[in-house]
C-alpha cells in the first residue's frame, strides 16, 4: 500500500486525479458520502455537548475523567474558588466547545496562583474570567451560551508522558458502522503549548489498528521519528490496553447511533483508558499521520457491512484488526 505524500493537504502538488488514486478523503467527500447519510441530524446534540456526551458513556459503564464541578451562571463562576479547594489540577472546558479551544489545563496551585503545564501563572481573577468567556458562548459551536465543565486531569500513563511536551497526549479513532478504519496519537509539542492540537503544532502519530503500536509520524505535513522537543523516537511504541481501547471506541458508537464518528480517549496512569469525547465531524488530519487515504478503509467497511450487517463488536473490531494491519 503506497504511502500519502506529504503534504498531502496542498492540492496545487497533486492533481485531482492523484488524489483520488492515493484514497484521500476531502471535506466534502466525507460530508456527502459519510456524515449526511450516517449521522441523523437529531443525534449530533448526544455528541455535541459533552455533559450529555458523560452521561451516556456512563451508563454503559464506560471510564470518564470525574467531574468537579459545572459552571452555568455567573454565581456559579463567583463560586469557582470554593467549589474547587480541594483539587490541585484540574481541567475547565465548554461544554459544547470544538476543536480543543476553550479548554485550560491547570497543573497545581499555589499561594492562590494557577499554574499551566508550561509553568504560566494565571490569577483566580483570570480563572474567573475564563469560566466567563465559556459561559459567554466565545468557544462554543454557532457561537451561543455554553456550559463550563470542570473534570479531573487525566494523568497520563508514563510510557505517554516520556513522548509529549508538557501535555496529556490522547488517541483518536475514527469508525464507520462500528467498525474501528483509523487511529492516531496526538502529542504535545513546546510550540503546542502543552496541547495536543495538530493545528497548533502538536504531532499526529499513526498507530496500527492490529497491534497498537506506533508505525508513522508527522510534524506540520512533514514525515519525523523523533520529538522535536524531547528528542526521543516515537516509533513502534505499544500502546498499552489496546483491545480494551478499541471496545471502548466501538461501544461509543453504540450509545451514540452515529454511523461515522472519532472518539477520543486518553490513558490514565491509574485508571487506564479513560473516554473524553466523541466527534461526529472528525478531521482529516489522521490520513496524514498514517500515510494513507481513509478511501482504502471506508470502502472496505461498507462493502463489510452491508454484506454482513448484524455483526457485533467483537467481529467488527477483528475485521478492522485482520484488513488493517500496517
Amino acid at each position: 500500500m503506497s504511502e500519502i505524500p506529504a503534504p498531502w493537504w496542498h492540492r496545487w502538488l497533486m492533481t485531482p486525479r492523484e488524489l483520488r488514486e492515493q484514497g484521500v478523503v476531502g471535506i466534502n467527500m466525507r460530508n456527502a458520502r459519510y456524515l449526511l447519510p450516517n449521522n441523523p441530524r437529531r443525534l449530533y446534540r448526544l455528541v455535541d455537548d459533552k455533559l450529555q456526551t458523560k452521561a451516556l458513556a456512563e451508563e454503559r459503564g464506560l471510564s470518564v475523567p470525574k467531574t468537579y464541578a459545572v459552571i452555568r451562571a455567573p454565581h456559579d463562576v463567583a463560586g469557582l474558588e470554593a467549589a474547587l479547594k480541594d483539587h490541585e489540577s484540574f481541567v475547565i472546558k465548554p461544554a459544547c466547545g470544538s476543536g480543543g479551544r476553550g479548554v485550560l489545563v491547570i497543573d497545581r496551585r499555589e499561594g492562590g496562583k494557577y499554574f499551566k503545564p508550561s509553568g504560566a501563572a494565571l490569577s483566580g481573577a483570570e480563572l474567573r474570567h475564563h469560566a466567563s468567556n465559556i459561559l459567554g458562548g466565545l468557544y462554543s459551536l454557532g457561537g451561543q451560551r455554553d456550559v463550563a465543565l470542570v473534570e479531573y486531569r487525566v494523568k497520563p500513563a508514563g510510557l505517554l508522558t516520556a513522548i509529549s511536551y508538557q501535555g496529556a497526549p490522547d488517541i483518536r479513532i475514527v469508525l464507520l458502522h462500528g467498525y474501528p478504519v483509523m487511529a492516531m496519537l496526538r502529542a504535545a509539542t513546546k510550540e503546542s503549548d502543552g496541547r495536543a492540537n495538530l493545528h497548533q503544532g502538536a504531532l499526529g502519530i499513526g498507530i496500527d489498528l492490529a497491534s497498537g503500536r506506533t508505525i508513522r509520524v508527522v510534524h506540520h505535513g512533514k514525515v519525523t521519528d523523533m520529538h522535536p522537543d524531547l528528542k526521543v523516537p516515537l516509533l513502534g511504541i505499544q500502546l498499552p490496553e489496546w483491545e480494551r481501547i478499541l471496545d471502548i471506541a466501538v461501544t461509543c458508537q453504540e450509545m451514540t447511533g452515529l454511523g461515522y464518528l472519532g472518539v477520543d480517549l486518553m490513558i490514565d496512569e491509574d485508571l487506564g483508558p479513560l473516554m473524553i469525547e466523541v466527534n461526529a465531524r472528525p478531521g482529516l488530519a489522521i490520513q496524514m499521520a498514517n500515510g494513507v487515504g481513509l478511501l482504502r478503509r471506508l470502502e472496505p467497511v461498507v462493502a463489510q457491512h452491508k454484506s454482513h450487517p448484524g455483526l457485533g463488536s467483537v467481529e467488527k473490531i477483528a475485521f478492522s484488526r485482520e484488513q488493517f494491519r500496517a
